[in-house]
């Protein structure tokens, strides 16, 4: 028999090596894809000092660090979560009001840099760029770049330095 307190849970991760470096203790997280209609907070209260290998569903091996999070939404919001149940965890690992960010989308490399297609009087203007952090969706520009300047997303191969190109809604 095992006896535990649902209204007591915690959630484990393993997360990959790479990743868990990123991560800091005390780290504000989002737990989603539960089963529940809103996303629970949560927050990072360990990070364990020992990774372990896990092979993963392609076969690979991976090395893993388990990390511990505290759930802070209310227990009336997360009363159908139960122990061993499947979920999806965002961990905030930067943030920022006033970063300049560019869409993924309108990266390439140019050689060992990042560039983008600037759009300079209706033309694309190729434009070598430094990039900070990355999420999923945007990438922090660190030079290059100004708040006001247009890039070209999804540049295909018919742009080129020096290209008239129009805007599209």
């Amino acid at each position: 028999m095992e006896i535990g307190d649902l209204k007591n849970l915690e959630i484990t991760v393993d997360l990959l090596s790479a990743d868990a470096v990123k991560v800091q203790t005390g780290a504000e997280a989002v737990i989603d894809g539960w089963g529940g209609p809103n996303p629970l907070l949560a927050k990072v209260r360990r990070i364990e000092p020992t990774g372990f290998t896990k092979v993963s569903a392609l076969g690979i091996e991976e090395q893993r660090v388990k990390t511990l999070l505290d759930l802070l939404s209310p227990n009336a919001e997360r009363a159908a979560l139960g122990h061993d149940f499947r979920v999806f965890v965002r961990i905030l690992v930067w943030r920022s009001g006033e970063a300049l960010r560019v869409p993924l989308g309108a990266l390439f490399r140019e050689g060992d840099r990042w560039a983008v297609f600037k759009v300079v009087a209706g033309r694309a203007k190729l434009q070598l760029i430094e990039l900070g952090h990355r999420n999923t969706d945007h990438a922090e520009v660190l030079s290059g770049l100004a708040e006001t300047d247009s890039v070209v997303l999804h540049p295909s191969d018919r742009v080129a330095d020096g290209v008239r190109v129009t805007q599209r809604n």
